[in-house]
């Protein structure tokens, strides 16, 4: 942000680690950090003297204040909820911002003088939100969503009502408006089908819009130029990589086109090469390191580049383990397309970042945007028959009271997509989500509650069972839950684990699943494939012949590291005969550290090994003595990872049980105990369900939670 004279300029400094809010003297080059930690967004008050800006030191992001000559800060807003984005009005007197505060995102006015606010606009989860301030003070430039597409309006600051729209269409993204500095134009940014965002321009009272294309770059330093090549171990053919490069010092380097992300837990802008990719870079070192899915270590090299010199790195990567040679598939399970970012990708645009991760199998989520319901146009799409890799479009329900689903492999949507406490529409409705649960069944989707918990103990006491979903319990009680998000992103796997493990020992065949719940047009995000389930076929590849194997369980889940069990001649989603001693075999695989590998009957560690101190395989073998009922499951735990290839906090996979004697089959005194633990669960999600629904009637739900109180209560018999 600019101050009102052109002699300092207020920005974001962000580091991966911390925001911080910097002015700039542009002549002496001089910097003044006003507040590091959580803070954006700054913007210069009408007379220069203060800098408006939005932080998080107060618990949520709040609007400050901070005065140029004392240093004095002086916190604005309070209410829960966010506000970010200050703009002083030119009078002095009042300050625009916008807030997100109860589902309701708006841009707001503010008296300083007596704190009264105003609504200009307002909607639910409108992601990109943003606006600028005409020079008079009279008119806001703001970015709304429609329908699939994002929408360019106008506003009156001080008359109140109808909206302009001043550009939209089927596919627009416009995004950062701003006044030209005479007011006649607004300045916005919209992406291109290559993920390359340009500078448009539009008169303000509307007409045709021309796109303001950069003539020419001013590097303010030399550049020369970087080849990257990437082959496999042993080969001299070009394969895709995920890709990171930057200066000697640290500053990231991106290809001309095709979309960068942010990788949030090591602070590394990450791109996608095809195998040969080339970018401009200051001449000086560089430095460049290739991963290629999980089972890959990290390679990097350092090079030097000449002024006008063009320069070739080639990067070796070697798979610690060769997953299809060895009948294994993987599939991410639940992230999304779109999902208010800042492209409109389309499902092609998948193929490239499946192919740098090594993924088999993709099947990305149509999911609501609170009340609208996006991307429906994509619901059928797909690649040719057993093509690989594969994608296919599944959807998520997201009643967010209850709890959410997927529905993976169907033929059909569901509706309503959501409902429950916190919906304007369908916001009363007495509906189970296993009403879709079944839904998908009828349609050959398999039903899966995805991102379940977010607590490493569930089970500990009373206010930790309220991280599980209020309707998960019972509709897994009650037979209604095909699969389990074990491993995601989003949520604790040793937590999930938890609840998994007990629904296992009460003889339910879940059977477990993993998604990265990447929102994929982001640009801080996750790549797609860091968590994957890993489906063995061995009669070979199909997509239906995949989709059989995870809903069988012929699997594992993983963040990092991959197992390959094997108890006697049996493995994951086998049946064993259980009782007296079984030999086994455990394989390990992982490029990031593990700090222990364990044997699990029915829930407890019954054998543990060591793990692996750097990327690499090891093999374990031993014996277990085993009851006459239950599971065998082998599971990878830590450290915390923050390490490439992964990008979740800490190393973990899982594999599907091995049953013991039937699929199915419990052991008595697990069974009970499993029973009481999801007894106490069940209670705590039905007083919350009491409580979301107070002055409802709801007999179908309460219903639902006594029929699976009762089944829990005689097993726990």
């Amino acid at each position: 942000a600019w101050s009102p004279d052109g002699s300092r300029i207020a920005f974001t400094r962000d580091d991966g680690a911390t925001l911080s809010v910097v002015v700039r003297d542009l002549a002496s080059g001089a910097e003044r950090v006003l507040e590091r930690g959580f803070a954006l967004d700054p913007a210069f008050s009408a007379d220069g003297k203060a800098v408006f800006y939005a932080s998080g030191s107060a618990g949520d992001l709040d609007l400050w204040r901070f005065d140029l000559s004392s240093g004095e800060r002086t916190r604005i807003t309070t209410d829960r909820g966010l506000e970010r984005r200050p703009v002083a009005h030119p009078d002095g007197r009042r300050l625009l911002f916008i807030a997100k505060r109860g589902g309701a995102d708006a841009v707001r006015v503010m008296s300083l003088d007596g704190g009264e606010e105003v609504t200009l606009a307002s909607g639910n989860l409108w992601s990109q939100i943003d606006f600028a301030l005409s020079p008079d003070g009279g008119t806001v430039a703001f970015t709304a969503p429609g329908d699939d597409r994002w929408e360019l309006r106008l506003a009156s600051v001080d008359r109140r009502g109808a909206t302009i729209l001043l550009r939209s269409g089927p596919s627009a993204r416009p995004l950062a408006p701003a006044f030209s500095s005479d007011g006649d134009a607004v300045v916005f940014i919209e992406g291109d089908s290559a993920q390359r965002l340009h500078l448009h321009r539009i008169p303000a009272v509307g007409g045709t819009e021309s796109r303001m294309d950069v003539v020419r770059w001013e590097w303010s330093a030399p550049t020369g130029r970087l080849v990257i090549r990437t082959r496999g171990s042993g080969s001299a053919a070009a394969i895709p990589a995920r890709l990171t490069a930057s200066t000697g010092d640290g500053h990231p380097l991106v290809p001309d086109a095709g979309q960068p992300r942010f990788d949030g837990q090591t602070g590394t802008v990450f791109f996608y090469s095809d195998g040969a990719t080339e970018l401009t870079v200051p001449a000086g070192e560089v430095v460049v390191t290739a991963v290629r899915g999980l089972a890959t270590p990290p390679v990097s090299q350092r090079v030097r580049v000449a002024a006008g010199e063009t320069r070739t790195v080639e990067l070796e990567l070697a798979q610690l383990w060769d997953a299809r040679a060895a009948n294994w598939y993987s599939g991410d399970h639940h992230f999304h397309l779109n999902y208010g970012g800042q492209y409109a990708l389309t499902p092609p645009d998948l193929l490239p970042l499946m192919r740098g991760e090594n993924l088999d199998v993709a099947t990305p989520l149509i999911a609501n945007l609170h009340n609208r319901f996006e991307e429906q146009a994509f619901w059928g799409w797909g690649t040719p028959p057993d093509d690989l890799p594969a994608i296919r479009f599944g959807q998520e329900v997201r009643p967010h009271f209850l709890g959410h689903t997927a529905l993976i492999g169907g033929d059909s949507l569901f509706w309503p997509w959501v409902w429950g406490p916190g919906y304007e529409v369908y916001g009363r409705d007495d509906r189970p989500n296993a009403t879709s649960l079944a839904f998908g069944r009828r349609h050959g989707a398999m039903g899966v509650y995805v991102h379940p918990v977010s607590r490493r103990d569930p089970f500990a006491n009373d206010t930790t069972l309220g991280a599980i979903p209020v309707n998960l319990v019972a509709d897994a009680v009650l037979g209604q839950l095909d699969a389990l998000e074990v491993v995601c992103l989003w949520s604790d796997e040793i937590g999930t684990s938890e609840l998994w493990h007990r629904l296992l020992n009460l003889g339910i065949p879940v059977v477990p699943t993993a998604g990265t719940d990447v929102m994929t047009d982001f640009y801080r995000t996750m790549a797609v494939g860091t968590t994957r389930a890993y489906v063995h076929l061995p009669e070979g590849y199909t997509l239906e012949r995949y989709l059989a194997g995870l809903r069988g369980g012929r699997s594992i889940v993983t963040n990092g590291p991959m197992l390959e069990l094997r108890l006697g001649n049996a493995g994951p989603g086998a049946v064993h005969p259980g009782g007296g001693s079984a030999r086994f075999t455990l394989a390990l695989h992982s490029a990031v550290p593990v700090e222990k590998v364990e044997i699990l009957v029915n829930g407890r560690a019954v054998w543990s090994g060591g793990g692996i101190d750097s990327a690499g395989s090891r093999t374990f073998t031993g014996s277990v003595r085993l009851p006459a009922g239950g599971w065998v499951a082998a599971r990878a735990v830590g450290p915390e990872t923050r390490r490439w290839p992964a990008m979740d906090s800490y190393a973990f996979a899982h594999t599907a049980p091995v049953w013991l004697g039937r699929i199915g089959s419990t052991d008595p005194v697990a069974k009970r105990a499993a029973a009481a633990d999801l007894l106490r669960a069940l209670a705590v999600a039905e007083r919350r369900l009491e409580a979301g629904y107070a002055g409802s009637e709801i007999p179908r739900l309460r219903a639902h939670f006594a029929a699976a109180r009762d089944t829990l209560t005689a097993r726990a018999r």
